[in-house]
């Protein structure tokens, strides 16, 4: 239910009813503490998504082979199934953190604790003349400087991943030819 919940509702959405329902309790909190919890939550629900396909993308034989040798359930886990989820888990979980720092530009909405509004801020200011096209330019670089070397970094991680299969794979056929 979280997880169906907070993935089908826009983040937006979760933001503000969470803002003004703590300050409607009477609850001194601030934007930022209410963008911590709800970016926390929503990405919480993404996360463990990435997790469970990573976990269920491991053939069930694995975890019948591990009862068979008497792993427990625990054991099973963090000695076979993670270690072979983990290369299918670390790229979207790359992703999820560059869709998180992206989605603090919804906390401008709520009442601006990110880098929108303090774009915002400052091409209203009185000394900035509005100069709105290069505030929003450099708003736009400093999201890329950011978020670019983060997709780089899961897409390079997860070819990686693959080419080390695919030696794998090579080396074991390679052992599989010389016995036979």
């Amino acid at each position: 239910m979280y997880v169906e919940f907070f993935q089908n509702t826009p983040i937006v959405l979760q933001m503000c009813f969470l803002y003004y329902v703590l300050a409607f309790s009477g609850a001194k909190v601030s934007i930022i503490l209410t963008g911590i919890i709800s970016l926390g939550i929503y990405t919480g629900a993404y996360m463990a998504e990435v997790v469970r396909a990573g976990i269920q993308a491991v053939p069930k034989g694995q975890f019948e082979a591990a009862a068979s040798q008497g792993f427990g359930y625990v054991e099973t886990m963090y000695h076979i199934i993670f270690p072979q989820s983990l290369k299918i888990i670390l790229p979207p979980m790359v992703n999820q953190a560059v869709n998180l720092f992206k989605n603090t530009s919804c906390l401008y909405i709520v009442g601006g604790a990110d880098l929108i509004s303090l774009t915002y801020s400052f091409v209203t200011g009185a000394t900035t003349g509005g100069a709105y096209a290069p505030a929003y330019l450099v708003c736009g670089a400093l999201f890329f400087v950011v978020c670019f070397p983060l997709s780089t970094l899961a897409s390079t991680w997860e070819n990686n991943l693959k080419r080390r299969d695919k030696r794998s794979a090579a080396i074991v056929k390679q052992l599989e030819q010389g016995v036979a």
